[in-house]
């Protein structure tokens, strides 16, 4: 049975209730019940409840951007798991290449999160990713594998099978450079080696691995006509229903090739 590729919009600090509502509400008409791939939308923290209520019953699946990894307590400006679930979260995007550079979150810190998020039945998309100056270094492959290995600390086989690994090339987030189809291919194929290494070929196969480099109408058909590319975590698109949609679109012409 094949991957079932993954189309997810990380709205990021964008969107009003109201301008969140405008946006959701095309991508729910044109996806509707459609459930031959994966469509989640991850919204600010403030939108999320508009935009839960506005999805309903159709198969557009919520994630949140990030959470705390602790239950409850003294974390003024935290949200916890619960909280999610609460709001009919199902996904959860975890070590962002700008939580990790911007507010200093470190491996073991998106560790304890994507074993929280695990724990309350939330499926964490673990972002991995390099930066311009570790590829020039030729550090890419030693820096996706560490961050790897280390988000995924204390997660079983069978949990692992709900984590959507995300690779990121950090040059190529909001730069409007990309990574050709080609060396995209690389990293994935390397990710997915490295998740063998761990939990056997079985469990590696059917763990899904995104990609979040700068993901467009322009280059999806080729990105996911890679054979370990399962899809994109998609910034700046996922803002405009219409190229969101087109990578929709894209998405279930590739699936039905697999």
């Amino acid at each position: 049975m094949s991957r079932k590729i993954v189309i997810a919009g990380n709205w990021k600090m964008n969107k009003t209730r109201a301008e969140a509502a405008e946006l959701i509400k095309p991508i729910v008409a044109a996806i509707g019940n459609k459930n031959d791939i994966s469509v989640v939308v991850a919204t600010p923290f403030t939108a999320l409840e508009t935009v839960g209520n506005l999805i309903g019953n159709s198969s557009v699946q919520l994630s949140a951007q990030n959470m705390c990894d602790k239950a409850s307590g003294a974390f003024t400006g935290e949200t916890s798991a619960a909280m999610l679930r609460d709001l009919h979260v199902s996904h959860v995007i975890l070590g962002h290449s700008e939580r990790r550079a911007i507010y200093g979150e470190t491996d073991a810190l998106v560790n304890k999160k994507v074993l929280a998020a695990l724990e309350n039945n939330l499926k964490p998309l673990l972002c991995t990713g390099e930066t311009l100056a570790e590829r020039e270094a030729g550090k890419t492959l030693d820096v996706n594998k560490t961050q790897l290995l280390a988000g995924l600390e204390g997660v079983s086989a069978a949990q692992a099978e709900n984590v959507i690994v995300a690779y990121e090339p950090v040059w190529a987030i909001g730069t409007g450079k990309t990574a050709t189809p080609e060396m995209a291919q690389e990293v994935h194929a390397f990710i997915r080696k490295v998740l063998a290494d761990k939990y056997g070929e079985a469990t590696a196969q059917k763990i899904r691995i995104v990609y979040g480099g700068s993901m467009k109408p322009d280059n999806v058909d080729a990105l996911l006509a890679q054979p370990d590319i399962d899809g994109g975590l998609i910034g700046g698109a996922s803002l405009v229903a219409k190229d969101f949609l087109a990578l929709v679109e894209s998405g279930l012409k590739a699936q039905a090739k697999r």
